[in-house]
């Protein structure tokens, strides 16, 4: 893609968050992107948000399940950015209108005590991090999910321009060392509007949450970035995202690990 296309596509899903409007699939408008020209695509949104004055507390990994690959026919997870406005605590709830079509999804967060920059390892990432976290990743999409004149589902180039479909994060209260915990067993029971909808455990997550945090430093460097401290990064979810609409209430427990929830009027 050209610098023009890539700025008009950025511009286009800053429009449709702003306006709460969809857009089309960026891949069947631009049949020739790669993954390289979404990352670029989600990297001038970046710097047009960070110029209006917002600022990145962390990035999360999406797409880490065998089952969502498959799904989607890649074999690579993706990344996004968390803005300072994505934030909620737990037990608030999401005003009417602040999403398109929002779901959520269970996740380990690693809260950063010193920063992580290329080709760094699993005893790197424990030894950088100050706290695992129990959280929610709040999803939408500013992107159809499906073309409806072909037929055609949206596909990572879609999804990772626009920010790997990342809209929020919820952060639990409890904090745990990282080597305290076996995070690969640590998982939650999440229930909507009070009924039990999905469980999971840290190892769906590349068989070990650490190891997301391992493969996004490794990512983040191939673009010039990297994990900086006091960086919150969601280690990509271990359930199926809940779709979300009007009236949804949301309660994850993670027994000893802790909890969370948020609410959607």
């Amino acid at each position: 893609m050209t610098p023009e296309e890539i700025n008009k596509s950025a511009a286009d899903l800053l429009t449709a968050e702003r306006t709460q409007s969809q857009i089309g699939l960026l891949s069947l408008r631009h049949p020739e992107m790669t993954l390289d020209d979404a990352y670029a695509i989600q990297s001038a949104q970046m710097a047009q948000k960070l110029a209006a004055g917002r600022s990145i507390i962390g990035w999360k990994i999406g797409l880490t399940s065998k089952i969502m690959q498959t799904a989607l026919n890649i074999d690579t997870p993706d990344s996004g950015v968390l803005y300072d406005d994505m934030l909620f605590e737990t037990g608030a709830t999401v005003p009417a209108g602040r999403f398109i079509q929002p779901r959520v999804e269970a996740e380990i967060a690693f809260v950063m005590k010193a920063p992580l920059d290329g080709g760094v390892t699993r005893e790197d990432v424990l030894a950088a991090t100050e706290a695992v976290v129990p959280s929610l990743e709040i999803l939408d999409t500013r992107i159809l999910r499906t073309d409806p004149a072909t037929g055609q589902a949206r596909v990572i180039f879609d999804t990772v321009s626009d920010n790997a479909a990342n809209a929020g994060i919820v952060l639990g209260n409890a904090r745990h060392a990282p080597d305290a915990v076996d995070l690969r067993w640590t998982g939650a029971i999440v229930r909507k509007n009070g009924e039990v909808e999905a469980t999971g455990l840290g190892a769906a997550v590349l068989d070990d949450p650490v190891m997301g945090i391992v493969w996004l430093a490794r990512r983040m460097h191939q673009y010039g970035q990297r994990i900086e401290a006091g960086q919150v990064i969601l280690s990509g979810s271990f359930i199926a995202p809940l779709e979300c609409p009007p009236g949804t209430g949301i309660d994850a427990d993670f027994g000893p690990f802790g909890h969370v929830s948020i609410s959607f009027d």
